[in-house]
């Protein structure tokens, strides 16, 4: 203790104090934990029965336990019994099982969760770093990698358990919502973005094969007012799902979080997404019922150039004068006018095939959304007319964290560490190593 005394002593600055205060703080935090566990594990202890005989186990005195942890080493003794008979089983320590421990662990739950928590955000050399300067020790990152694996295996077995009960028909615990948030609309949507994978999943050389991660996302639409007087729509208790795989492996997730969210007593609900067909049919087979489609207007203007592009040519003042025209029909809710102008457009003659099919295109694509884009009475009831919480949620949640440079996957390296992450986003990540942590940690 005195050297680190007299370190704080000489501690000039603010930021040497307090780094000078923190290694002093781990040695009393650590004795006190380890006088605690001393004082527990003489207590009396009620041996269980060998479970080859059946006869109640005895002790045989102490024996030393040790753990990692985030305050440093852990050393303190507890009783551990064999079976009389001399049966062939292994030390039996009841006072670990009290503390949740388990016979081969090394680091307490604390530090794996805090590790885990770190790898979310970042590498998981550099978790192992930064759990190390909070710790005061050395942690590999291996350590780090083999807790996320865990972690994340347990979070993916307790998701397949709730989809299985959702299958059977037995229905999830509806998240609670304040009165608030339970009187906004809930919006949906979904999108797919590219993670490279390894051709093997332990070796890191080969091709690297591109997979697409389906995500999606729930959230409670709410109003906000800036300062210069603008009402902008705000994102209120997000809630995200992704799966590595198609539409068909998101549709059972979306609806578990959906009926989780309170898609059925929701006041009014939403389907936001871009063109591509399996998205939309998710919405037809599962959402219909319940919400209301729009299609992404962003995306439909986009449709709209190449059809102007096609047809006249996206170098002439013409076909941005249309372009502009059509878009402004579009947003004020005048799509039948865009669609007969497409009509009158296939009727030219001497219209090249190519420009001729773009057009088909573009009319087949607006006359199928035909009930999805009518994009001013949405505006007037305060919805937003793009998908860009689907989009910032792809990238928050799988390029930001699976996309760095050099970075390709396992399958079940990427889908332990994704688990994590949407346990993390969906307030959900402290529960699944049965801690309650406080918000100032």
């Amino acid at each position: 203790m005195q050297p680190l005394l007299r370190a704080i002593e000489e501690a000039h600055t603010l930021t040497q104090l307090i780094i000078a205060v923190w290694p002093l703080a781990r040695v009393l935090a650590q004795h006190i934990v380890e006088y605690v566990l001393a004082e527990r594990a003489q207590r009396p202890i009620a041996w269980p029965p060998c479970p080859t005989c059946g006869t109640l186990l005895r002790s045989k005195g102490f024996a030393q336990r040790q753990l990692t942890s985030l305050v440093g080493p852990l050393r303190w003794r507890r009783r551990v019994g064999r079976c009389p008979h001399g049966c062939d089983i292994p030390q039996v320590a009841p006072f670990d099982a009290v503390l949740g421990v388990q016979p081969h662990q090394r680091t307490s739950g604390e530090l794996q969760c805090l590790g885990c928590a770190l790898a979310v955000f970042v590498p998981f050399a550099t978790a192992a770093r930064l759990l190390g300067w909070y710790g005061g020790g050395v942690v590999s990152p291996r350590a780090v990698w083999c807790w996320v694996q865990a972690a994340g295996h347990q979070a993916m077995e307790h998701l397949q358990a709730e989809l299985a009960a959702v299958a059977q028909g037995h229905e999830p615990m509806p998240e609670p919502l304040t009165a608030e948030e339970a009187a906004l609309p809930l919006a949906l949507g979904a999108d797919g973005v590219m993670v490279p994978f390894r051709l093997t999943g332990g070796q890191p050389t080969g091709k690297t094969r591109w997979q697409e991660i389906k995500v999606g996302v729930l959230a409670r639409l709410g109003q906000h007012r800036t300062r210069t007087g603008k009402v902008v729509t705000r994102l209120h208790h997000r809630r995200l799902v992704a799966v590595l795989g198609n539409v068909d492996a998101l549709q059972p997730r979306l609806w578990l979080e959906a009926v989780r969210q309170g898609i059925r007593q929701a006041p009014q609900v939403v389907w936001l997404s871009d063109g591509a067909r399996g998205l939309w049919r998710l919405y037809e087979e599962r959402l219909a019922a319940y919400a209301v489609g729009i299609l992404d207007f962003y995306h439909a203007a986009q449709y709209l150039w190449k059809g102007a592009a096609a047809w006249l040519d996206g170098r002439t003042a013409q076909a941005r004068r249309w372009f502009g025209w059509a878009r402004h029909r579009l947003r004020h809710g005048q799509p039948d006018g865009v669609l007969a102008d497409l009509v009158e457009a296939l009727e030219v003659e001497g219209l090249p095939n190519s420009s001729r099919d773009t057009l088909l295109a573009l009319y087949a694509y607006l006359d199928r959304h035909r009930d999805h884009i009518d994009y001013a009475q949405y505006k007037d009831l305060g919805l937003p007319l793009g998908s860009g919480m689907v989009e910032s949620a792809c990238k928050w949640l799988i390029q930001q964290r699976f996309k760095g440079v050099g970075m390709r996957w396992s399958e079940d390296g990427f889908n332990h560490l994704l688990h994590l992450r949407l346990a993390w986003v969906n307030g959900r990540f402290e529960a699944l190593f049965g801690l309650a942590l406080s918000p100032n940690l």
